[in-house]
């Protein structure tokens, strides 16, 4: 339990740290702008902490799960379950749609309309590819036997990928609001910050999932 809590906390540590650096780097605009665009400093800078401060309560959901899945996994009626190899698919393909918001967001950063919108569908699209190979790995584990109340292991396996998938179907809301606003031709800046937070978003779900996928490959 301690290996895994450490290393989610140097992981969400890691990220954080990131963040900061990238929004040091890509603030300066509004604090050039002058006093005409302060509103729009203190929204952005409103919008980074609700967020932060929701990924915060996330963590530590996610972390009491952790905590939960060690003690339990430590009781004698515990079998773990094979994990399907669609699983490390859907971990490339959860990069993949990471990197396709990252594009977006650099876009946003350099005001090119065209790579905004091909980071979003890369990112949109894959995450829709992602939770569909979850429900197809969770589809193989029903024909084989392993269903959700058969043992413990295989319920911890359900519920923290349920978890994961509904957390990343938020996003998605998200991601489709800022989408359609890009598609409908709004100007950079107008959705500048709202990529900027679905990337940071997604960057975190592709953090959390690799945790959760190294804890049920390690037991």
């Amino acid at each position: 339990m301690t290996i895994t809590l450490v290393l989610m906390a140097g992981l969400m540590a890691l990220f954080v740290g990131w963040l900061v650096s990238q929004s040091i780097s890509v603030t300066p605009w509004v604090a050039d702008a002058g006093p005409v665009r302060s509103s729009a400093a203190t929204s952005m800078t409103s919008a980074k902490v609700g967020l932060f401060v929701f990924l915060a309560v996330v963590s530590s959901l996610f972390a009491l799960f952790i905590s939960a899945y060690h003690m339990r996994m430590h009781m004698g009626d515990w079998r773990p379950l094979p994990e399907p190899r669609i699983l490390f698919v859907n971990t490339a393909i959860l990069f993949l749609a990471s990197v396709g918001l990252q594009w977006a967001w650099r876009s946003a950063t350099h005001g090119d309309s065209l790579g905004i919108m091909r980071g979003l569908a890369a990112g949109g699209v894959g995450a829709v590819v992602f939770i569909a190979g979850q429900l197809l790995a969770w589809q193989q584990l029903v024909a084989s036997g392993y269903f959700l109340t058969t043992n413990p292991a295989n319920a911890f396996f359900y519920v923290l990928t349920a978890m994961h998938g509904l957390h990343l179907l938020g996003g998605l809301v998200a991601w489709s609001r800022t989408a359609l606003k890009v598609w409908r031709g709004s100007d950079v800046q107008a959705v500048r910050l709202s990529v900027e937070l679905c990337a940071i978003y997604w960057h975190f779900l592709l953090i959390l999932w690799l945790v959760l996928f190294y804890l049920m490959l390690s037991t």
